[in-house]
């Protein structure tokens, strides 16, 4: 998939096109295109490293056999706390590049995983987890994301909740008078 050249726009004349807080935070706002933008870079500086080279240099010195080159982009939509961002992940013909930024597979960002996980221990239900994730960041999750998301963390929980406690639990209370 060929890769629009949309890298480094200029974001003082975006900044200046921005009228209300919508243009900023809001669906393909300013915010939002800011995190596709830093993101793909890392992306691309991520393959550069794994190729060893930069986008358009040479490779004289290595065997044939053993070369690997850019092989265009995939997409993949992850969903953070901006709303949905649409990436561009690079690949190589080999197969071999696995991003570190976004890792494969991921389509949740951590903060957001975060969040529904406090709104789970606070004892809210997964399609009120889904409704107030949606009011907050205007991203719609099904109730099985939620559930996926909060089944990471419940062994750990359910472990915590049911360990044994210790008969006596010493404390100490000091007390300091100053005269």
């Amino acid at each position: 998939m060929a890769r629009k050249n949309d890298i480094n726009f200029d974001y003082n004349s975006e900044i200046k096109k921005c009228k209300t807080i919508d243009d900023v935070l809001g669906k393909n706002g300013l915010v939002q295109r800011l995190v596709k933008d830093v993101l793909e870079n890392i992306l691309e500086a991520e393959m550069d490293e794994h190729l060893g080279r930069d986008k358009y240099q040479r490779q004289s010195n290595i065997d044939p056999g053993e070369r690997n080159y850019r092989n265009g982009y995939s997409q993949k939509n992850l969903r953070s706390s901006f709303g949905d961002v649409d990436l561009d992940i690079p690949r190589d013909r080999k197969s071999e590049f696995e991003p570190q930024i976004v890792k494969k597979y991921e389509t949740v960002c951590n903060e957001l995983d975060k969040k529904i996980i406090s709104l789970y221990a606070k004892g809210m239900t997964t399609s009120d987890i889904q409704a107030e994730i949606e009011d907050l960041y205007g991203i719609t999750i099904s109730p099985s994301m939620v559930s996926k998301i909060t089944d990471k963390v419940i062994a750990t929980a359910t472990e915590w909740q049911n360990r044994m406690l210790d008969k006596i639990y010493p404390n100490s209370l000091l007390r300091c008078y100053v005269l």
